[in-house]
């Protein structure tokens, strides 16, 4: 199938072909059908995730189907769920020029903690067609009670960098936020994005949280090319920080138009980016960039790398996931990359293209990282990813889940357990744990029982 003839001449004005897994979950999409789209960093995936969504926005306003667009009201329509804010706000900015440029009538706008207060009353005042947010603000907007209200009228769910959430706490709370949307949103689905995964259906299970999720592969992508950096400073026995090869990567920065700098801890990146600058006769624009910043901070230098204006940054985990920034030519890994595919992410952030292929060097901390970061390179050679072990139900989370879930409306604790058991997660949880988690937040355990403060549920 090919796209309607707005969307091709959008296409063609920009020098595109739509690739086959574009096509795929749009054809998808309008069987009703929900996806996990696996393919390699600059494969069109964010794209190809919204499409669907724009086209049927555009073709039921278009055709003066869409009531709540005509009286001026706001009906949430597509929700986009990212691990990063930098990411969502990225996407966002992004998803301007095709609005834009096809004269679309479609409103998008994101949400995270960084957002102002009196915005993110009136997004749910008057939601927008495309919402980008992260897990915690979806959290959040579950637990208000105009929860039903809110997204009733949900048509799909987004989630961006799947992989990332599988298995971590994060990722369990998130299975249950899923499947709370899905008992509010009768007609969602639900697509998934994601890097390329050692087990491919393990990850569609995830996202099965109302009905079976088919798997799109996008086409491979160039063979990134990774070498060590060879400091002329002696290597050290111990330490994590890198120190030895800062004046390296300085002149590495030099001889490229952008780099991103990555590195493990936000305290490394403090030092290393001290170091940086210490050394920076030329006077080079170079950034910092970790979650420990202030939300200005952030911004600017978000904003100064998608204009072109820094030569580098120094970054943690904050920026190496989904983030499209054409001009990074370059990616520097200081110390080990604690893991293949984690490390297949961040190189992925440079030459953002399908066919073109990524530039990275990596700097050991010390001589055992030598070795960690040689059998990295041999992985990559092999294309063999790494994974995280399956983690077993996270009671913790379900406490937390529990409340915000009360918080919106009361809880039929039967019907309740059944949705927490859609998720992959919590798939066998016993119901003996369930209840005592359930009773745990509704008393506060034996060892608080008798502090009525601590009582966090009632019965109606």
């Amino acid at each position: 199938m090919g796209l309607p003839d707005l969307f091709a001449r959008w296409f063609e004005s920009r020098g595109w072909t739509p690739r086959g897994h574009q096509l795929a979950l749009v054809d998808l999409a309008q069987r009703g059908k929900s996806a996990l789209l696996i393919a390699p960093t600059g494969g069109g995936k964010t794209l190809a995730g919204f499409l669907p969504s724009l086209i049927e926005l555009t073709e039921r306003r278009l055709a003066g189907r869409d009531l709540a667009h005509k009286q001026g009201k706001g009906e949430l329509h597509t929700l986009y769920i990212s691990p990063l804010k930098a990411l969502a706000t990225d996407i966002r900015r992004n998803l301007e020029a095709p609005l834009a440029e096809m004269q679309l009538p479609v409103r998008a706008e994101s949400r995270t903690g960084d957002t102002p207060q009196s915005r993110r009353l009136r997004q749910r005042e008057r939601p927008p067609d495309l919402l980008m947010t992260t897990p915690e603000s979806l959290a959040l907007l579950l637990s208000y009670p105009d929860a039903l209200r809110f997204f009733a009228s949900l048509r799909c769910v987004i989630v961006d960098e799947l992989h990332s959430f599988a298995t971590s706490k994060r990722g369990h709370h998130l299975a249950l936020c899923l499947a709370r949307v899905a008992s509010l949103a009768p007609h969602v689905r639900f697509v998934g994005l994601s890097a390329t995964v050692s087990d491919p259906p393990a990850l569609a299970e995830y996202l099965a949280v109302k009905d079976e999720v088919e798997i799109v592969h996008g086409e491979a992508g160039a063979q990134p090319h990774v070498v060590l950096i060879d400091a002329q400073e002696r290597l050290p026995w111990g330490g994590h920080m890198g120190h030895h090869a800062v004046p390296e990567v300085y002149n590495i920065i030099r001889q490229h138009k952008t780099s991103i700098v990555f590195v493990n801890t936000r305290a490394q990146a403090e030092l290393v980016f001290d170091r940086l600058w210490r050394i920076n006769e030329d006077n080079l624009a170079i950034g910092l960039h970790h979650g420990s910043l202030a939300v200005e901070q952030r911004r600017k230098v978000e904003a100064a790398m998608a204009a072109g204006k820094l030569r580098a940054v120094v970054a943690t985990s904050s920026l190496d996931l989904g983030i499209d920034w054409g001009d990074v030519d370059l990616v520097i890994q200081m110390g080990a990359p604690k893991g293949v595919s984690r490390l297949m992410q961040r190189i992925g952030r440079a030459n953002h293209r399908l066919d073109e292929p990524s530039r990275a060097m990596i700097a050991p901390a010390n001589r055992f990282e030598v070795l960690e970061s040689l059998a990295a390179l041999e992985a990559i050679e092999a294309r063999e990813l790494d994974g995280d072990p399956p983690r077993p139900p996270c009671l913790d989370v379900l406490a937390q889940h529990i409340v915000g879930t009360a918080c919106a409306q009361p809880i039929d604790r039967d019907a309740f357990f059944e949705e927490v058991r859609s998720t992959q997660p919590y798939r066998d949880l016993p119901r003996q744990d369930f209840d005592d988690t359930f009773d745990f937040v509704a008393t506060g355990g034996y060892a608080l029982a008798a502090y009525e403060r601590w009582h966090r549920l009632k019965q109606l």
